[in-house]
């Protein structure tokens, strides 16, 4: 299990909220009784495999703690965080994320990202109202559309992918995806 959480709503309330979302999603994940065959068994009532389901539900359950905890104490009202979680398991890698922290894979030295920012400039990217490259330079590129902390309900887009010897996968925020090039990424990671 990789957890990344990106914290926002001032210095104290972000780190707050990222750390109480990783804590969560760590001790959500820890059931040690499971093998990697189980966690790859699919739910027939759900189409995930356990081990998403079991991410997902994680990952709503950090919300759920981080939303309780910013009620509690007013200078934490506001605060909230990204997060993105990938859990290798049986020959698979499930992929959950909420916001804009972002999982890359480079494979056969082509890096592509496998998760979709939640973001108001990615909604206009895919709507045709502006370029990839006028997102790059928009100053709305960090105003996201889903976060931890921020509504009642946060869902995670989840994704399974069959992992091969070799691929290296990177969990980042957009502190690292805002300032350095997907080709940058890629020469760093070794294509």
């Amino acid at each position: 299990l990789v957890v990344l959480a990106d914290g926002m709503g001032g210095y104290q309330a972000g780190e707050v909220a990222s750390q109480l979302a990783v804590d969560i999603v760590r001790e959500e994940s820890a059931d040690l009784t499971l093998s990697d065959r189980d966690l790859g068994r699919v739910d027939p009532d759900t189409g995930m495999s356990v081990a998403m389901r079991q991410l997902r539900r994680a990952i709503e359950r950090a919300n759920n703690r981080i939303c309780a905890v910013a009620r509690g104490k007013e200078e934490l009202n506001g605060m909230g965080t990204t997060i993105v979680a990938a859990r290798f398991y049986d020959g698979r890698v499930g992929i959950a994320h909420v916001g804009d922290s972002r999982c890359y894979r480079l494979r056969d030295h082509a890096l592509e990202q496998l998760t979709r920012d939640h973001s108001y400039v990615q909604d206009q990217v895919e709507k045709g109202l502006i370029t990839q490259e006028d997102a790059k330079k928009s100053p709305q590129k960090n105003l996201i559309t889903r976060a931890l902390g921020i509504d009642a309900i946060a869902e995670a887009d989840v994704h399974e992918f069959r992992t091969r010897p070799g691929d290296i996968y990177l969990l980042c925020s957009d502190g690292l995806s805002d300032l350095v090039s997907t080709e940058e990424l890629q020469l760093q990671l070794g294509a």
